[in-house]
């Protein structure tokens, strides 16, 4: 029988797989002050490239997170994308450097940056940022689920 334990993390961990959940049943959260969100990992480039295009929604309370091997001035678009989202960036300590909200899936092809490089990015259902006071200056602690493979 084996349980299953959180660990909180602040940096990059190389062992994450590429696909740590299902669409809809996120086992994975990033905590931000009060706040969790249930989230889906993208940590590698086919996952971060695919990202939530495709998708149909995204539950309140979830989210995806985007997990870079190094810090950097990563863009974000809506391609493919079919409702809109928060978008928050935070560097590799896991504050947070950019809040941008609300953003359109009709915005494509147009990019977004943050103001300050990045490891972390995590898209939520749009007004979710506002509606939980998520800011700049924020500290995000990811907390994965023990895997047993």
């Amino acid at each position: 029988m084996c349980a299953l334990a959180l660990v909180a993390i602040f940096m990059y961990h190389s062992n994450i797989p590429a696909v740590i959940s299902t669409e809809g049943q996120p086992s994975d959260s990033v905590v931000i002050g009060t706040t969790t969100v249930l989230v889906d990992i993208a940590a590698t480039s086919a996952a971060r490239t695919q990202g939530l295009s495709g998708r149909k929604s995204l539950a309140w309370g979830n989210g995806m997170l985007f997990i870079f091997p190094k810090a950097g001035d990563w863009g974000f678009w809506m391609k493919d994308m079919y409702f809109p989202i928060d978008i928050i960036w935070a560097d590799k300590a896991g504050v947070i450097t950019t809040v941008l909200p609300n953003v359109s899936s009709t915005t494509y092809p147009q990019a977004f940056h943050p103001n300050a490089p990045s490891v972390y990015v995590l898209e939520v259902p749009a007004g979710y940022a506002a509606a939980h006071d998520i800011g700049v200056g924020q500290k995000i602690v990811v907390q994965y689920n023990e895997r047993v493979e």
